[in-house]
């Protein structure tokens, strides 16, 4: 598939800019909740403010450690290793549920930007998954399938089925 490197290249590139931005919206929203001087049900703001910019780094930080191994995907053009593609998955998901409830909370515009990181991670997965399993994985005495294609070759789960007479 000749597109899957600029895409995996693509995708990190905007996984590392999402980073940049949900860095910058925690950085601001703990200024504001810090400088607020108001407790909400009795909670210390200084504490929520560390707490907003505590969750600003861990979702900066997965979203980069997400950027660089699509970034290593496509530079190397090899597919990525089985915890890296559950890394990849949990972050589609995540943008999958974020942009269901954007679209409800935010609007469209936020809908579409986590629908397009859903789909260029998605096509990155996709591009670079498991091309089926060679006479090599399955065993040398493995059945070959249609024209040497390397599956099994397809047929009944059972014996044949025999009509009833009423």
């Amino acid at each position: 598939m000749a597109l899957r490197r600029p895409v995996a290249l693509t995708a990190a590139a905007v996984l590392a800019a999402e980073a940049a931005g949900a860095g910058w919206l925690h950085w601001v929203l703990g200024l504001m909740v810090d400088r607020q001087e108001m407790s909400l049900a009795g909670l210390d703001p200084h504490l929520m403010a560390l707490s907003t910019w505590t969750g600003g780094v861990l979702v900066g930080a997965y979203l980069l450690l997400c950027a660089a191994l699509l970034l290593r995907t496509g530079l190397a053009d090899r597919p990525p290793g089985r915890p890296s593609r559950a890394l990849l998955v949990a972050a589609a998901v995540v943008h999958g549920v974020l942009g269901a409830l954007g679209v409800g909370l935010v609007g469209w515009a936020a809908f579409a930007a986590m629908m397009l990181v859903l789909g260029l991670l998605v096509l990155t997965l996709v591009a670079y998954g498991p091309r089926g399993r060679t006479k090599e994985t399955r065993g040398p005495d493995a059945p070959e399938g249609p024209e040497g294609s390397g599956e099994a070759p397809a047929g009944p789960a059972g014996p044949p089925l025999t009509p009833t007479a009423p």
